[in-house]
């Protein structure tokens, strides 16, 4: 089952838990505005129906009154399953109903072809379902989640997620740059090859739906994820929730113009990405060093031993992160700027750059805003797949 058929008090109550958690009757209602009565009313069919469980009396407590038992999501009582798809690999995630890994597997790309792309994703999740011991939802089985009727451990959804514009309403890839994809029905395509239901949705997102719950995010009203590597991703969390837009492509900070003449990916001229990705770093090198074959190592290398070109190029890749960053700051006005992605591992090359830029162009009190470097791997991206996926039992 999900909470689809529950008032909104229930998705409340049950989100509140599983970001903060646990938490007492009283706390639950001092956080989310709810009055005793209803808190209890509310926690009345979550706890019957197993979604949440209450602790036991605190040690020391008073026999006395009412105890203030704390209560908390119910872990075991569903299993989500995340993938991320790259250009050339699969990385996957068997997690509780905590968005906590149970067991991850990756598998190579032989083959960018949606068909051969939709068979490795079953093929790793059917590893991922044996490494935990996870029998076949019970969709599979004609008992479907929905009614509550799955097996203990049976996996209740998967998120596939990807970088590029997706629709995870339609669950369609619009258009992937790294796949060569444009209007795949993955959603579809993917839950008939699993026999489980599944969403999709934009990768850096999902990430940062997982930061939000678990990570640099949680606990702030609102804050943006800046991903740099291969591409220049973003997401943005506003009022406790991540926005996607009406087009769903909010967020797409590596396609704000900061100048330059190079030609970005999308085709304009003078975005982030045309400057601060991978690939644009490593191009931006070999026409700095005159060396047609240099690799981004062989760039962070030249730059870390002192070579003033190849140490110009980051510098102007930080710059205009910097740029971008200030301007969801100004624009946004988050609490924190959390940047990850693989490009982070080269980032004291950027550091300085990033920072004066963001001083010198975010507004006011904008510039107050917290930068946080925050390194994280694929599993940790497969792992948004997985709450994304879990998202869906409680805000469907």
């Amino acid at each position: 089952m999900t909470l689809a058929g529950r008032p909104p008090a229930a998705a409340l109550v049950f989100r509140t838990l599983l970001v903060q958690g646990p938490l007492t009757r009283a706390e639950l209602g001092r956080r989310t505005g709810l009055s005793p009565g209803a808190v209890t009313k509310v926690a009345a069919p979550l706890l019957a129906d197993g979604w949440i469980t209450e602790l036991g009396r605190p040690a020391g407590e008073r026999a006395s009154g009412r105890p203030a038992t704390p209560m908390a999501v119910r872990a075991e009582r569903a299993r989500f399953i995340g993938v991320k798809v790259t250009a050339d690999e699969l990385i996957g995630v068997l997690t509780d109903l905590t968005a906590t890994p149970l067991a991850t597997r990756r598998a190579p790309l032989a083959s960018r072809d949606v068909d051969s792309v939709v068979r490795a994703i079953a093929r790793l999740v059917t590893r991922l379902r044996t490494a935990g011991g996870a029998a076949k939802d019970g969709a599979a089985k004609g008992s479907t989640a929905e009614h509550g009727a799955e097996s203990p451990g049976g996996v209740h959804g998967i998120g596939v997620t990807l970088a590029g514009d997706i629709d995870a309403r339609a669950g369609t890839v619009q258009y992937s740059p790294f796949l060569d994809w444009r209007q795949v029905p993955l959603a579809r395509l993917a839950g008939a090859a699993t026999g489980t239901p599944t969403v999709v949705d934009n990768d850096v997102r999902a990430l940062t739906v997982a930061e939000q719950w678990f990570g640099a995010g949680a606990g702030l009203s609102s804050f943006a994820l800046v991903t740099v590597g291969a591409g220049i991703g973003c997401g943005i969390a506003v009022d406790g929730r991540v926005v996607s837009g009406a087009y769903g492509v909010a967020g797409e900070a590596g396609h704000l113009p900061v100048g330059g003449d190079r030609v970005c990916t999308c085709g304009n001229t003078g975005c982030v990405e045309a400057v601060a990705a991978t690939h644009a770093i490593t191009e931006q090198a070999r026409q700095a060093t005159g060396d047609p074959g240099m690799t981004m190592a062989a760039a962070v290398r030249r730059a870390h031993a002192g070579d003033p070109a190849v140490r110009e190029v980051f510098a102007r890749a930080g710059r205009a992160l910097g740029l971008a960053m200030a301007s969801i700051a100004n624009l946004v006005g988050p609490q924190r700027i959390v940047i990850s992605g693989e490009g982070v591992a080269s980032y004291d090359l950027f550091a300085d750059a990033v920072r004066a830029a963001f001083r010198a162009q975010a507004f006011g009190a904008a510039a107050e805003c917290d930068l946080v470097v925050r390194p994280l791997p694929f599993e940790a991206w497969a792992r948004g797949g997985a709450a994304v996926a879990a998202q869906q039992v409680f805000a469907p």
